[in-house]
């Protein structure tokens, strides 16, 4: 009698922390609304007010269908359910994040898009978006206020031999006074989007707008381009070996004002020597000639920029904010303030000359390395530059942290 009972306890203890698992399980509310990133007329994917997403999709053959979420479906999948009409519906297992995210279907292991939701670039491919609700969603919310044109340009590229895109924001009054000049901000996106990323997943015009029609900031120019030539290095690919000097497609001997070799003493005008190896060999990719040498000119030539190095911003998102980082260094009489939204920090021995950095802002999502931004901004601040630290709360890496990155930087910029 004793063994039962003593099994009998050992059964209730060891289930008693399941049902306090399933209990715990928060109710779902059933106050489901089409995403505002859905196609015309089409219902799902759905949103609620909690934050989950769900989703249906019509496949009568099919044998499996997942929704794989996150930005290359890195945020884990949820699995759809069969009903007898040939479609799968599903519902995510817990709240999603505020803002943007991408996602696209694994249907019997081929990877799609879904058909009800527009599609964005991202991953290299183009992705389907949901976006959910955020409580601060009025910062980059379309209202009835005087709005700024994003138009789209193409400009030489004598270094890639074609002529490239960028998109072009204006502030509202740009047309109006014809003899007024604006600073520029040159802001790049993540690795495997394109010049598109920040307009549209981001709403970066919208965000300018609201913030000039509130009297926050100083209007200025947004010119957002594409951050890599594909010159011997594709994503997900390596970079291919260099041809030895003298062969046919090598580089010429380095030029005054090239780079010097690791462990070289500089000559005068020269750009400091990068590292090599990793997210540095990508970075090198000739997109810092594009930008510096034949995209800035032609901005400066075509738009009413203030075409000097005080007026000039440079900053970008994960990828982008790598590159902000290697550019603004290597040429640093170009740009005066720098981003780096979730894309590293700077520290104080790295910015040579202090007297010309105005703003540097380093940014992150509360899940990400929080600590080292501000403590990397303090470093800054007590070298004495000019240096701001903010953290998105209960974001990652992800749109909706670098939106409020964007407020939050454009309020500070060209004071």
């Amino acid at each position: 009698m004793k063994k039962h009972l003593t099994t009998i306890v050992l059964i209730i203890t060891l289930a008693f922390p399941l049902c306090l698992a399933q209990t715990s399980q928060p109710t779902i509310i059933e106050d489901f609304k089409p995403s505002t990133k859905n196609q015309p007329g089409q219902e799902y994917p759905m949103v609620n007010s909690q934050g989950y997403a769900r989703f249906r999709i019509i496949a009568p053959e099919a044998q499996s269908v997942v929704v794989s979420l996150g930005l290359g479906g890195t945020r884990g999948g949820t699995p759809l359910s069969k009903a007898d009409d040939g479609s799968w519906m599903g519902t995510t297992a817990g709240p999603l994040e505020e803002g943007f995210h991408y996602y696209h279907l694994t249907v019997d292991g081929g990877v799609f898009n879904d058909p009800g939701t527009n599609n964005y670039y991202g991953s290299t491919r183009w992705e389907s978006g949901i976006e959910i609700p955020a409580h601060d969603q009025d910062i980059y919310a379309l209202k009835d206020v005087p709005h700024g044109r994003v138009q789209q340009i193409l400009f030489p590229s004598e270094s890639t031999n074609t002529s490239r895109r960028a998109f072009v924001y204006t502030p509202p009054d740009y047309d109006k006074d014809q003899s007024k000049r604006y600073p520029v901000l040159y802001l790049q996106h993540g690795w495997g989007e394109d010049e598109t990323a920040w307009s549209t997943q981001g709403h970066a015009n919208l965000i300018m707008d609201n913030l000039i029609a509130e009297g926050k900031i100083t209007p200025f120019i947004i010119v957002m381009t594409y951050g890599m030539t594909n010159e011997g290095f594709r994503p997900g690919a390596r970079p291919a070996a260099a041809p030895a000097a003298g062969a046919p497609g090598a580089r010429p001997a380095a030029a005054p004002g090239a780079a010097a070799a690791p462990g070289a003493a500089a000559a005068p005008g020269a750009r400091p020597a990068r590292p090599a190896g990793g997210f540095a060999r990508m970075m090198d990719n000739g997109f810092e000639e594009v930008l510096v040498d034949e995209l800035i000119p032609y901005i400066d030539a075509n738009f009413r920029t203030k075409a000097d190095q005080a007026n000039r911003a440079m900053a970008g998102l994960s990828m982008g904010g790598m590159e902000t980082h290697t550019i603004t260094l290597a040429r640093p009489e170009v740009f005066s303030h720098f981003g780096l939204l979730s894309g590293g920090t700077y520290s104080p021995d790295e910015i040579k000359d202090k007297s010309k950095v105005k703003l540097i802002f380093l940014s992150c999502g509360s899940f990400e390395n929080p600590d080292g931004v501000t403590t990397a901004a303090a470093e800054l601040k007590e070298a004495g530059i000019n240096a701001v630290s903010f953290v998105s709360e209960n974001t990652r890496h992800e749109f909706q942290t670098w939106r409020r990155s964007l407020y939050h930087m454009a309020q500070l910029m060209f004071k």
